[in-house]
């Protein structure tokens, strides 16, 4: 690596603004450019102007619906900064913004406190070797009681979040508490941050832990290497306090950026894995600009002028404009026509990107979400530890108003599904009622709402949907055999096949497994994928209800064929309807997703809630202290028993309840239910 590449690769800062909704990351990121002066001026939401909210759904609903990066540089420092969605049901957005970043900044709202969403995104930046810096934002707003949620914070992620900084001056400062050993503070001492930043540092090396015993104190400005160890390890987890809206503390945080957080070389090696198969074995990836490029896209965005963009974390190598790379394991490179910065809405054209840079390309249709980039084909086995996306439990029933747009829906719907991980889609097959149905499942009804609406400004036509849909799921109880004979003559060559199988349950959560057990030939080696085939179409459909099957092991035992008679079609027919037959005599159930609620409401509303949420099947594990006046209630519930939560927690709370959902696990549904729902599926039980 060049002194001069190695210089600017150190130069690089890459942070993603993560946490709770209202936390103020959209402001908090606008102070940073105008502090840095890559803005005139901050924006504001109420007027639709700030660099990240650019869409015009999110002005008009005026807060953060999709990630957003902008970048500056200043102080020799150029800073990467994506700005994220703090609603539950955007969760998708959020997450992948990690896996570009070398820094977590947690926001937090001092009016709220330590919310769902702060809890776990600090856990997931943790899991991925992130280095975490708390932000408390909003310290001047009315009645926060800073004290107590710093000792909050210290609860609850561990004695190793210390203040950099502390409010001075009835919050309109912060004083620094790292680089000075002594100052006026509105709360604590800063003498005392100072001393206990400064330990908690020089533990990670014993050569400085001998130097502070003996000389009592060591400079802070010597202490870069073993600070970005203990960021790396998570031995340290600095707090910043600030307001996005007076500007306090924000010079104090872009300095803690540009000067402690760790630049792409003294950051964990992200976790790439490299090799096929269910044990591949970590790559080290090095930030090195003279080796083989790789960079990982960690957001899709349908653009109506450029098409499709990938937007991507530079790793390794270096990506110039015109250059050719490899998307995954594709054969055939694709040019690099153009190269951009993203600045909110603004493409803003580079030559080239470096380790640590966040760039994007357009009018590439082989680009997905999560996809690698590299630049030499022995580098197609290499891939980014996935992240654990929450699943998408709430669905919705689409369908054009108009015959025959069918797949002009379809093809729109999977734009917006190509954009955000926690979207699924699916096709049903013939329900004996509705035909086939294109289902969309996301994360909660807003994210479901807010899907619509960007549906029906690309699709330009009227879209009709149904209630929404709970995910259910089949499995079976208990282990039980199936077989089908699937024989036509119509004249010339027939159809002939013939399964035995048997079916076993699984533990919850363990999927399916396809087991060929078959002896002597009975059902030759080529047909096997056929009766698989359709083994996973009665799975997909369901057998007592309609819902896909799941946790269980079909073994296919034995079976005949026929030497001229037999064709793939008949092993399909016979596999599907020799599952059906087993599951039937399997004791099946029906599964409903169990969701963990975490409900924030004030402290005199707790009985109702706690009273409702076990009228609704709920059971409450526990309730903590959010803010003073508030409690938060942590429990589990069925999905199913929690449709249209909101009106009935506004009612209980006078409109001061919120809560968020994350799915838990399957559980067996009550029997009147289970009974309920076999009743009402009306699947074709016709030989085929």
């Amino acid at each position: 690596m060049s002194a001069s590449l190695d210089s600017r690769v150190n130069a690089i800062r890459a942070v993603a603004l993560v946490g709770p909704a209202a936390a103020g990351k959209t402001l908090l990121l606008d102070a940073l450019l105008a502090h840095a002066g890559a803005l005139p001026q901050a924006g504001s939401i109420e007027r639709g102007s700030t660099v990240s909210d650019h869409d015009p759904l999110e002005k008009r609903l005026g807060h953060s619906l999709q990630s957003s990066l902008a970048h500056f540089t200043h102080g020799g420092i150029r800073v990467h900064a994506i700005d994220t969605p703090g609603a539950p049901d955007f969760v998708g957005q959020a997450l992948p913004a990690l896996e570009a970043a070398d820094t977590a900044v947690v926001v937090i709202n001092a009016q709220n406190g330590i919310e769902l969403m702060a809890q776990r995104l600090m856990t997931t930046a943790g899991e991925r070797g992130l280095a975490r810096l708390i932000v408390i934002n909003k310290i001047d707003a009315a009645g926060v009681d800073l004290p107590a949620l710093l000792a909050q914070l210290r609860e609850v992620f561990g004695r190793e979040c210390l203040p950099l900084n502390l409010p001075a001056d009835g919050a309109r400062r912060v004083a620094d508490c790292f680089f000075a050993a002594s100052g006026e503070a509105d709360f604590s001492s800063v003498a005392d941050a100072h001393r206990a930043l400064v330990e908690q540092v020089v533990e990670v090396d014993a050569a400085f832990v001998d130097r502070y015993l003996t000389e009592g104190d060591v400079d802070p400005r010597e202490l870069h290497a073993p600070l970005e160890q203990a960021l790396r390890e998570g031995h340290l987890i600095p707090v910043c306090f600030c307001s996005a809206k007076t500007g306090a503390g924000i010079g104090e945080l872009l300095a803690a950026i540009e000067a402690l957080m760790p630049n792409p070389a003294e950051g964990n090696p992200p976790p790439f894995l490299e090799g096929k198969g269910t044990e591949p074995a970590p790559y080290p990836v090095r930030p090195d600009p003279a080796a083989h490029a790789l960079a990982h896209v960690f957001k899709i965005v349908a653009d109506p002028y450029l098409g499709k963009m990938g937007v991507m974390r530079v790793h390794q190598g270096r990506i110039a404009k015109g250059g050719l790379l490899y998307v995954g394991h594709a054969r055939k490179p694709i040019r690099v026509a153009h190269l951009f910065m993203l600045q909110g809405a603004r493409h803003l054209e580079v030559d080239e990107a470096l380790p640590g840079d966040l760039c994007a390309i357009a009018k590439v249709d082989d680009l997905a979400f999560d996809a690698v980039l590299h630049d030499a084909q022995e580098d197609e086995h290499i891939f980014l530890r996935p992240l654990d996306f929450p699943t998408p439990v709430h669905g919705l029933a689409i369908s054009p108003a108009r015959r025959g747009d069918e797949q002009k829906l379809w093809e729109v719907l999977a734009r917006l599904v190509d954009e955000d991980p926690c979207l699924r889609i699916e096709q049903t097959g013939q329900d004996g009622m509705h035909g086939q149905q294109t289902l969309v499942y996301g994360l909660g009804e807003l994210h479901l709402r807010l899907l619509l609406e960007r549906l029906r400004e690309l699709y330009k036509g009227e879209v009709l949907t149904e209630p929404p849909r709970i995910a259910y799921r089949e499995t079976i109880a208990a282990p039980a055999e199936g077989h089908y004979r699937h024989k036509k003559q119509s004249g010339g060559a027939g159809q002939f096949g013939e399964v035995y199988l048997r079916v076993e349950p699984l533990a919850r959560g363990a999927g399916f497994e396809f087991v060929d057990a078959v002896k002597g030939g009975t059902i030759p080696g080529p047909f096997m994928p056929a009766v698989e085939k359709g083994v996973r179409a009665a799975l997909a459909s369901g057998v007592i209800a309609g819902f896909p099957l799941v946790d269980l092991r079909v073994v296919v035992y034995d079976g005949k064929h026929h030497a001229v008679d037999s064709k793939e079609i008949a092993f399909v027919t016979a596999g599907r309807r020799a599952l059906i037959e087993a599951v039937r005599a399997a004791r099946p159930l029906v599964l409903e997703p169990v969701v963990q609620v975490e409900i924030t409401a004030p402290e005199h509303s707790i009985g109702d809630i706690t009273g409702d949420l076990a009228s609704r099947r709920g059971q409450v594990n526990g309730t903590r202290v959010a803010v003073p006046g508030s409690l938060i209630v942590q429990g589990l519930a069925p999905l199913a028993e929690l449709a249209s939560y909101q009106s009935r927690l506004n009612a209980m709370t006078a409109g001061q309840g919120r809560y968020t959902l994350l799915l838990s696990h399957y559980d067996a549904v009550p029997p009147n239910t289970q009974a309920a729902l076999t009743a009402a599926y009306q699947g074709t039980d016709e030989p085929d």
